[in-house]
């Protein structure tokens, strides 16, 4: 809990720094690049939280590791690491991805289906969810077989389930009623 307040007020920080500089577009991109990274490479976030890999050995890594990124960037993991919380940085950065989408008015829509999205069902999916918030939208698809078809589209706090298990179970649910 404190981590995640920690990394909310660290991403707040960069992002303020990065608008000043001009430079908030590129960060975010940064911030991308880092949060993919961290997740899929179980290795480095081992590194990041293990307490007994030095801060100089981290700080190399992730210089090593991220080379093109931004002064601000840099900036940040200069920071983290001189405040004992280089472990956070996967949450700052999809904390400051979250807080730079809010800021340019873009919405995350999440689209789960049991087979992968066609680009022209994305672009449908895109334009609907875009009409249902009025507001810029960007998709992310999760395949899921499970659902068994159709789609569970989620939109901040808005969910609209139109898969076929949910389906069956309101059948489900109605037959065990009656």
């Amino acid at each position: 809990m404190a981590g995640a307040r920690a990394a909310i007020r660290y991403a707040k920080a960069v992002l303020s720094l990065a608008s000043d500089r001009k430079s908030a577009d590129a960060v975010n991109a940064d911030m991308k690049l880092i949060a993919n990274t961290i997740a899929e490479s179980k290795d480095l976030n081992d590194a990041l939280q293990s307490p007994v890999v030095s801060s100089a050995i981290k700080k190399s890594i992730l210089l090593e590791v991220f080379k093109k990124s931004d002064k601000t960037t840099v900036s940040l993991i200069d920071t983290l690491i001189a405040n004992n919380r280089i472990a956070i940085l996967g949450d700052v950065a999809v904390k400051y991805n979250q807080l730079f989408d809010q800021s340019k008015g873009i919405e995350l829509a999440t689209v789960t289906t049991a087979i992968p999205l066609t680009e022209a069902l994305k672009q449908k999916v895109l334009a609907k969810a875009k009409e249902l918030t009025g507001k810029d939208i960007e998709v992310e698809s999760i395949v899921d077989e499970s659902i068994l078809g159709g789609f569970i589209l989620r939109v901040g706090d808005i969910q609209y389930n139109a898969s076929i298990s949910n389906q069956l179970n309101k059948l489900k649910r109605e037959f065990t009623i009656n």
